[in-house]
């Protein structure tokens, strides 16, 4: 067994490896800023966590994991490299746990593009889970039915959200390997766009035994290969006969024109759809019979800031989405307005980095239509350097109808507040600090 030491490790991603690799029997330690959730769920399974990054936390004889958030002159990174430790992108301790997961019989089934690998990946463990078919796992959010991001069981498939926005989706060797859709984003890291993402996927698909694509995805399309297909029509896998209700969808998946299963789940909107279709193919193609998960979809929620419901304040039900891109913020507001009517919805987005609002400024301008009334915040750099001429005052201004708030989400709240009326709905989008706004407006009732 080995010994991991986390820098970082209170994060979402890096804690599910963590608690992955407790379970699994290794020696877990780790620093943090602060205290939180994920490091007293860690404490408890027996990992040693400091508060506080120290030289002085690194054990000897250890692999440490960092994630690219990490500078170079932590202290921790730099007492490793003083004593000449082996240093792993969290990148890299996913690939090596994929491939001891292969090593012992279990088949990998890595979950991508550019939305949906979280919904998609936490969908797939929940129904294997629940099933009883004991799936190991290791996703990038809380599903919400499992309160977990991570478990290592001893059934015969592991399952992985696999991220591309640095490119390191390149170093995995999955046995199905799912891509729900490309589009142009992180383009910090993809410089000319689509052809570098492209790319990159080319290589993915070249390192994967069995690939399954959405056919009906216009960046899908850009690629080539022999694929596993699913789509709303000449796919492999097809949904048919769709009924979006409140409560709810309901349709039919066929497998090569024969009736493979009706499913109904909970969640609203087409790209719902997309993402059963995903993983419903992923798990036949993987060799589960359908018929021993298709009655579990309708137990899933959603994953942890995914159209999550986090309070109701006065009347008014608040929801955090992670929904960072023009494609993620128009599909959850469409769901919302057919759920709750576009009258009802009030949309607080929250631009995530200069680079990106930069880049798709006029797609996210198209974003908020089945909004009935949109707020933008001041952007959330993630550590970039502001650029001249992008700023969510002048994004504001050019978003027809919007109202622009400054100041840190609190600030928002303050004035959101006595403006909202029973009956609305207020969904937060983003992926930087906008996730505390329904405990803000809580704490001004």
């Amino acid at each position: 067994m080995g010994i991991y030491h986390f820098i970082a490790i209170g994060g979402v991603g890096m804690s599910g490896l963590a608690k992955y690799l407790l379970e699994d029997g290794h020696t877990v330690s780790g620093s943090d800023i602060s205290e939180s959730k994920y490091v007293e769920k860690l404490r408890k399974l027996g990992a040693k966590v400091f508060i506080g990054h120290n030289s002085d936390n690194v054990p000897n004889g250890s692999t440490v994991i960092v994630s690219s958030a990490i500078r170079e002159n932590n202290p921790e990174l730099v007492r490793a490299k003083e004593l000449g430790l082996k240093i792993y992108h969290r990148s890299d301790l996913l690939k090596e746990i994929a491939e001891q997961a292969q090593d012992r019989d279990k088949c990998f089934i890595g979950f991508s593009g550019t939305h949906g690998k979280t919904t998609t990946s936490g969908l797939c463990s929940y129904v294997l889970e629940k099933a009883g078919i004991e799936p190991s796992f290791v996703v990038g959010g809380i599903v919400p039915e499992l309160d977990t991001n991570a478990q290592h069981k001893n059934g015969r498939h592991f399952t992985a959200e696999l991220d591309e926005s640095d490119g390191t989706i390149v170093k995995y060797s999955p046995d199905i390997l799912v891509i729900n859709n490309l589009e142009e984003d992180h383009l910090d890291y993809y410089k000319n766009g689509m052809p570098d993402l492209v790319k990159t996927f080319e290589t993915a698909i070249s390192n994967s035994k069995k690939v399954i694509v959405n056919i009906d995805n216009p960046g899908v399309k850009m690629l080539k290969g022999d694929f596993v297909t699913f789509g709303l029509s000449g796919a492999d896998y097809e949904a048919r006969n769709i009924h979006y209700q409140k409560e709810g969808t309901a349709f039919d998946i066929y497998r090569k024109s024969n009736l493979l299963a009706s499913i109904k789940i909970q969640l609203s909107g087409v790209h719902n759809v997309y993402n059963t279709l995903a993983v419903v193919s992923a798990i036949s193609e993987a060799g589960v019979d359908i018929n021993l998960v298709k009655d579990y979809f309708y137990g899933f929620s959603g994953m942890g800031r995914r159209f999550q419901k986090v309070c109701e304040v006065n009347g008014v039900e608040v929801y955090d989405d992670y929904a960072h891109h023009p494609t993620e913020i128009k599909a959850t507001l469409d769901a919302a307005s057919l759920k709750f009517g576009k009258e009802n919805v009030v949309a607080v987005f929250q631009p995530h980095r200069y680079t990106r609002l930069k880049a798709l400024w006029e797609e996210f301008k198209k974003a908020f239509d089945e909004a009935g009334r949109v707020i933008v915040t001041d952007v959330y750099s993630a550590s970039e350097d502001p650029i001249e001429g992008v700023n969510a005052c002048k994004f504001s201004s050019e978003l027809k109808g919007s109202e622009y708030i400054s100041g840190s989400i609190g600030d928002v709240a303050e004035k959101l507040l006595p403006t909202l009326h029973e009956g609305n709905v207020v969904i937060g989008l983003g992926a930087g600090t906008i996730t505390v706004l329904g405990k803000e407006l809580a704490k001004r009732v």
